[in-house]
């Protein structure tokens, strides 16, 4: 499971530091692709793998289900971790982000999410917790 906030740059190359307890479950090589809100998804490969099943198992007849699938697969992205710990992140990926140089990883339980710093910042108000909270609960999911 992945947990935690850390704060990186990212290279005039496009390289960027993972952070060692992330490569630890991540392995040598995983994916990147285009997330929601604006920021990338990070799946190792068993979590990807069974993400793309899923992906599979849509109905090609589906408009939303093929711009779905389309949206994640097409920016997709195998990575490998170099000796110094860092990964090449497709200009498409960072361009997509709007990452250029202070970055954010997050863990989220089965992936890690990168962000822009700006993005980040202004999107992780967290000021409305309570409200969100609350519809949670309504979810089945109480704290």
């Amino acid at each position: 499971m992945f947990m935690g906030e850390y704060n990186h740059t990212i290279d005039a190359k496009g390289r960027l530091i993972v952070p060692s307890k992330f490569r630890e479950t991540l392995g040598d090589t995983f994916v990147v692709t285009k997330g929601l809100d604006g920021c990338l998804f990070v799946y190792d490969n068993a979590e990807w793998n069974a993400f793309e099943e899923k992906l599979r198992s849509l109905p090609i007849t589906n408009k939303e289900a093929r711009q779905f699938a389309r949206f994640f697969l097409a920016g997709a992205a195998e990575v490998e971790v170099d000796k110094q710990g860092r990964i090449l992140v497709p200009n498409i990926l960072r361009e997509f982000a709007q990452i250029s140089k202070d970055v954010v990883l997050i863990g989220v339980a089965s992936r890690i999410e990168i962000w822009s710093k700006e993005r980040f910042e202004s999107m992780a108000s967290f000021e409305d917790m309570d409200e969100i909270a609350e519809h949670m609960a309504q979810l089945g999911l109480g704290i």
